[in-house]
């Protein structure tokens, strides 16, 4: 319906030259992530030679195992994807080459394309922000609803232990957690995940605590429809625009923690690429190979600027003032 609230909020977004730029820039840094392994690969799409066809990059073919069909003597017809390297493939003979047409955005110390090792640096922080925002939204929106529904000493408990969190550091919190579990992937997720969670219970305790106090909660209360029915169906609903705005500054914020993280060594662990460790690598470097420093940093400020955007530009739509009738 073009009269809801949703298109309501669309149309106040698309106002926003600048934001609707930033979106472009998140949905396309998406589709690297997702795409990573058709865009940077050292096997084909399709091979085909003595009226054989092969699809190298979809299907393990026993008699191409082993075999770089890149080198000289594999002749036939073939496409290989934009970037012709695995993300950890090494060449020794091409330490620290600045782009070139072979490496378009040059090589680091052990060989390795940087161009290969962003595309799938991209999709670890992005996996990273999503699951760890999937994470803490979820536990904030438990926390937030059962404070601002149920009020009392629900409300007392839940509201100390946010008072509680919030003394600690979350990023030092964070690091102290990481040293005791140990650094890894889905540590780093699930770890930002049960930290972050407290800003989402507050947005949404203070949401319910607004939404309890409406007709239509006291109409449905009094017909006797259940707490569960009343929080899933009629007031959760009501309560998510501004989840979404914290949602989308909260995968900028995590981008960066993770950033950090891998950069200090404890995040994402080598050879899985992400872009804080390959700013980490490229510190030895960073007087005569500039592109080790300067891509990665780039790649972290454009997409933690875009999200930051979009969130404004959410924040912005989905507030009352900005709505037409």
């Amino acid at each position: 319906m073009k009269s809801g609230y949703w298109y309501r909020v669309w149309r106040e977004f698309k106002k926003n030259r600048l934001s609707v730029a930033a979106g472009i820039v998140v949905v396309f840094l998406f589709f690297i992530a997702i795409l990573a392994p058709l865009l940077s690969n050292d096997k084909p799409y399709v091979y085909i030679k003595e009226n054989q066809i092969y699809f190298p990059i979809f299907y393990s073919h026993r008699d191409l195992d082993g075999i770089d069909l890149r080198k000289a003597g594999h002749d036939g017809f073939k496409i290989f994807p934009p970037i012709k390297y695995s993300y950890s493939e090494y060449d020794l003979d091409s330490i620290v080459l600045p782009p070139s047409s072979k490496h378009i955005l040059g090589t680091d110390e052990q060989g390795r394309d940087i161009a290969a090792r962003l595309i799938y640096g991209a999709r670890v922080s992005i996996f990273i922000g999503f699951i760890a925002v999937a994470i803490y939204v979820s536990i904030g929106i438990m926390m937030g609803a059962a404070a601002g529904y149920y009020g009392g000493i629900v409300d007392l408990i839940i509201s100390r232990l946010i008072e509680l969190m919030l003394c600690f550091p979350t990023f030092f919190l964070i690091l102290t957690i990481l040293a005791l579990w140990g650094p890894s992937l889905v540590s780093v997720m699930v770890v930002i995940g049960l930290t972050g969670w407290t800003g989402i219970a507050r947005i949404v305790r203070g949401e319910f605590l607004r939404l309890r106090e409406m007709d239509y909660i006291s109409a449905a209360k009094a017909i006797g429809v259940n707490d569960a029915m009343i929080i899933l169906k009629h007031m959760l609903p009501n309560s998510l625009a501004p989840v979404l705005v914290s949602a989308t500054f909260g995968i900028a914020s995590t981008i960066l923690i993770e950033s950090s993280l891998s950069f200090l060594g404890f995040g994402v662990q080598p050879p899985t690429p992400s872009w804080g460790e390959l700013l980490n690598q490229s510190r030895d470097f960073m007087d005569f190979a500039w592109w080790l420093t300067i891509i990665p940093g780039f790649a972290i400020f454009i997409t933690i600027t875009s999200y930051n955007l979009v969130g404004e530009g959410l924040q912005d739509a989905i507030d009352p003032k900005s709505m037409k009738k």
